[in-house]
């Protein structure tokens, strides 16, 4: 039960408590997804609209080409920003920093980015680079130099 308070003379009162409502259809769709996601399953988030009207030209261009990159599948940071027209080391911190302010991680899906040399590289979601390892292994990436592979195969 809630408690509020009065205003007008400080007294106290019950209000019901909040009622859960089902979700949007969208959302739940959503959430479906994410547990098959979780579960091992191949999931595509590519379909997912995303309002990123308020991110600047640079992020736009480059969550687009994150959503590209398809489940199982890694790109490095450095590969991610020549695709982008940018060079040298530079272009790739630009990009790791532009991935660190993704507002939907998972569905724009830049845990499928690594350092140089397929190194993890950083993680700026919940659980940091232990989030984005486990990220990978659900998709079937091995971090051990060999080349990306789907489950299954």
């Amino acid at each position: 039960m809630r408690v509020a308070w009065s205003p007008c003379n400080c007294r106290r009162r019950t209000a019901p408590p909040p009622s859960a409502a089902s979700p949007p259809a969208w959302i739940a769709a959503l959430e479906a997804d994410i547990g098959k996601y979780l579960a091992g399953e191949k999931v595509d988030f590519s379909a997912i609209a995303v309002d990123l009207g308020s991110v600047d030209d640079f992020r736009q261009k480059l969550y687009a080409a994150l959503r590209g990159i398809g489940f199982g599948r890694t790109v490095t940071y450095g590969e991610l920003a020549k695709q982008l027209g940018l060079t040298g080391w530079e272009g790739a911190r630009d990009v790791g920093e532009a991935m660190g302010r993704n507002p939907v991680p998972v569905v724009i899906p830049c845990h499928r980015v690594l350092a140089a040399g397929n190194k993890l590289g950083g993680f700026s979601a919940y659980g940091g680079t232990s989030t984005k390892q486990k990220l990978l292994a659900l998709e079937g990436v091995r971090l051990d130099n060999a080349p990306p592979r789907l489950p299954g195969l």
